[in-house]
């Protein structure tokens, strides 16, 4: 024989360590019952539930806090917005007084205001029955 031959053949270094090793591996997965195994199922599970039981509830509290914002932010906006048209209704009123009176310019400014909010509060409606009518086909399907 070559010794070229003879190092293919001889064992790799550390290779009955790593033998070892493995026979040391099944000894212990041989000596582990299932009762242990289950146990530690448990455990982990238990684990696993108190990680999201804490991480839901801190999505909980962002949640809360950016909705009570967005809510206190929206109501200081419309507060505003609502200023604004009152603002804009004298406005209108006045400056159209010397065309149409101040009886005339007053309700030609009130009846736009109102066709507006029947246009506005129609088309609202319309899409809320759309959305309770799909909600209704969902419950019902």
């Amino acid at each position: 024989m070559d010794s070229g031959e003879d190092d293919r053949l001889s064992p790799l270094p550390g290779g009955a360590e790593s033998h070892d090793a493995i026979a040391d591996a099944e000894e212990r997965a041989a000596a582990r019952s299932l009762l242990d195994d289950i146990e530690t199922l448990v455990e982990d599970g238990k684990t696993y539930l108190e990680a999201e039981a804490r991480f839901q509830k801190s999505r909980a509290i962002f949640v809360i806090d950016g909705v009570r914002s967005t809510v206190i932010f929206g109501a200081i906006a419309g507060a505003f917005g609502f200023i604004a048209l009152i603002g804009l209704t004298v406005g209108l009123i006045i400056a159209l007084m010397p065309h149409l009176t101040v009886w005339g310019s007053s309700a030609l400014v009130v009846g736009a205001e109102f066709f507006l909010a029947v246009a506005f509060g129609r088309m609202a409606e319309k899409r809320w029955n759309r959305i309770m009518d799909a909600l209704d086909k969902d419950r019902t399907e």
